[in-house]
């Protein structure tokens, strides 16, 4: 419970007029007009507001103290971390050499009448390499060596890719002279259609990559052929990491189609496909864009040689995570970096440390402090008198506005020579806002009675927020609870994530290794002795409504349709939805009549007729039985399956 504030002064713009008129009365009888219309009235007004607005000021005097109380402790607002997406860039033509798109090349969204572009930049440097192809093999399944098929693509001569009928397992193994990681690469089929039984939009083929130890699946963005039925373009988006090997007795970098089950009612293939004609070139490449701003060499100033020098950077906020920041400092000639720390606690006199405020971008230097014996002492080194300081690298920017949907990055902000345009082929994900000021002084409490080490769940998610600041969400078990065995505790994880049309994926809600990682590593150091801390994703509970509507009178039934899909969409959201709207609660169920209210609210809708709930496995796909209530567990969440509405005219 909250200590009650004082109130420096309770009087209101209309305790002052009073005041004032009754002040007139008892010293000035002779004023007897006392209407609005007075003059003099008017005049009363006017200071009676001027001093209101001065006692609304004194009374912030205890919120101030409060946030300077809080400052003394060493809390500072979490910032922003940015939303990070893979960015294809296209060429205008083949790649015939190599070229290098260099880091921080900006790439954006499009700008609207209503809303600005959201900037992205690159990471790294992407480099595009020209495709040749090398070889050609074919894997039979069951057998251990290759075919090679390499004479019969250099002649034109048409062979099977496959044997004749195809085989779970079978390969088509296409060899390039050197890799090409992060490259998409076109490959252009010619060849008759025999592969006949399949659906040509879902073959039962995938293409992979080989990386290091393994083969990796990759993405197939444009299929033209159906799956080697016809004479087309495959466009495949080699992942990073590509490299060369031997199979038999020729050396390339490898990328294969190899044949898979067929989709649940699908057909498999009944014939080999042909193939006559194959080439190979490198139309596109990939690289990871991060929403914000890479400020590079950024000149603060140069050092007084005094303890506790402060510079503030040009650009803020500052983003954290992933995205660490680099200080140098001249020295002798040459640049030296300094390490960024929390705090200056453990530094000394020697240790190049600084500290490095996010959110007003404030760099500092260790403080001298004086010791109880009168002699002062240094915490962390302090930079030579003239010496230049510089940020080498930080990046700025961040928030939830960067969870942009697949292809909403389309634009270039700067004519780049033989790129023809980018997009992105997944939805951005990790954006999420900075800390704003009531949170932060909600949080500081917490962490007054933490101390720095984790007792309570509420504990345990405050730190973990502390540590992996990108997340949408955290929850805490203590044992006992669900599954958690005693003297162990388990903490949960939700990325953040953004819809594709109105809905999310279930790989997205699956948070990073590194994230986890972050997290445990920094639990694991404030944990009691004993305890055992798990760090995991929430156990995500599948859930499918089917639904009949009626419309109104003359309205368009498949717009009411998709309104009411939305919406269910949105309700069961384990990050956006909910009763209030801010993500469903943490094991809480669904209830069939929520649903029922929550359809009739929806515009242009007249009846709702039935409902009808069902639990479903996130990852199988495996519809359960109908309930009036889904039960999803302790520390469990909802997430939309697939929900069914049929709108019927009345």
């Amino acid at each position: 419970m909250a200590l009650p504030a004082p109130n420096l002064d309770d009087r209101r713009f209309q305790d002052l007029v009073d005041e004032a008129k009754r002040f007139v009365q008892r010293r000035c009888p002779e004023w007897t007009d006392h209407n609005v219309s007075d003059p003099g009235v008017t005049l009363i007004e006017t200071f009676a507001f001027m001093t209101e607005q001065l006692t609304y000021r004194l009374n912030r005097v205890p919120d101030r103290l409060y946030v300077k109380f809080l400052e003394l402790l060493g809390l500072r607002m979490l910032p922003p971390t940015p939303a990070t997406v893979p960015v294809t860039f296209w060429l205008t033509a083949p790649a015939r050499s190599p070229m290098v798109l260099r880091t921080g090349t900006k790439v954006s969204t499009t700008r609207t009448e209503t809303e600005e572009p959201t900037v992205f930049a690159t990471l790294r440097d992407l480099t595009v390499v020209p495709s040749r192809l090398g070889a050609v093999r074919r894997l039979r399944a069951g057998k251990v060596s290759t075919e090679d098929l390499t004479p019969s693509v250099e002649l034109s001569q048409e062979f099977a890719a496959f044997s004749d009928p195809p085989q779970l397992g079978d390969a088509l193994l296409i060899g390039f002279a050197e890799p090409v990681p992060g490259c998409a690469v076109r490959l252009d089929f010619d060849g008759r259609t025999e592969g006949i039984g399949v659906n040509p939009k879902h073959p039962p083929l995938v293409w992979e990559a080989w990386s290091a130890q393994d083969w990796r699946e990759c993405r197939v963005s444009t299929d033209e052929t159906g799956g080697l039925n016809r004479p087309g373009r495959i466009v495949v988006h080699v992942p990073d990491g590509h490299e060369i090997s031997a199979i038999g007795d020729q050396r390339a970098a490898w990328l294969r189609v190899r044949v898979v089950e067929p989709l649940p009612g699908q057909a498999a293939y009944s014939s080999s496909p042909v193939v006559r004609t194959l080439v190979a070139s490198t139309v596109g490449a990939t690289v990871p864009a991060m929403h914000g701003e890479i400020v590079e060499g950024e000149e603060l100033g140069l050092a007084e040689g005094v303890p506790g020098q402060r510079f503030s950077l040009s650009r803020t906020p500052v983003l954290a995570g992933r995205n660490p920041s680099s200080l140098e400092v001249g020295e002798d000639g040459a640049w030296r970096e300094w390490t960024p720390v929390e705090h200056f606690a453990a530094s000394t006199a020697d240790d190049r440390h600084y500290l490095l405020d996010p959110v007003s971008g404030e760099v500092e230097f260790g403080p001298a402090v004086r010791q109880e014996d009168g002699t002062l002492r240094q915490y962390g080194a302090v930079p030579q008198r003239g010496a230049p300081v510089r940020m080498r690298r930080y990046h700025s920017g961040g928030g939830s506005k960067g969870n942009v949907a697949v292809r909403a990055v389309n634009t270039l902000r700067a004519s780049i020579p033989f790129i023809a345009g980018v997009e992105n082929l997944e939805p951005a994900q990790g954006g999420v806002d900075g800390e704003t000021l009531e949170q932060a002084k909600r949080r500081g409490p917490i962490m007054l009675r933490t101390r720095s080490r984790a007792v309570t769940a509420e504990d345990y998610e405050a730190i973990a927020r502390e540590a992996a600041p990108e997340v949408a969400r955290i929850h805490c078990l203590t044992a006992g609870e669900d599954d958690v065995p005693h003297g162990a505790v388990k903490v949960m994880v939700v990325p953040a994530a953004s819809a594709t049309g109105h809905r999310l994926e279930f790989a997205d809600l699956v948070p990073a290794e590194d994230t986890l990682r972050r997290v445990a590593e920094r639990l694991d150091e404030m944990r009691l002795v004993g305890t055992r801390v798990l760090v995991e994703p929430p156990r995500y509970r599948g859930i499918t409504v089917v639904a009949r509507l009626v419309a109104r009178t003359r309205l368009d039934v498949e717009e009411i349709r998709q309104r009411a899909l939305t919406e269910l969409y949105a309700f069961l959201n384990p990050l956006t939805g909910g009763p209030e709207r801010t993500g469903w609660p943490f094991s809480r169920r669904v209830v069939r009549g929520e649903l029922f209210a929550l359809l009739q609210s929806v515009r242009g809708v007249d009846v709702v007729e039935d409902v009808r709930v069902y639990g479903a496995n996130p990852v199988t796909g495996e519809r359960g039985s109908e309930a009036d209530r889904v039960p999803v567990g302790a520390g469990g969440l909802v997430f939309s399956f697939d929900h069914q509405v049929r709108v019927e005219k009345s």
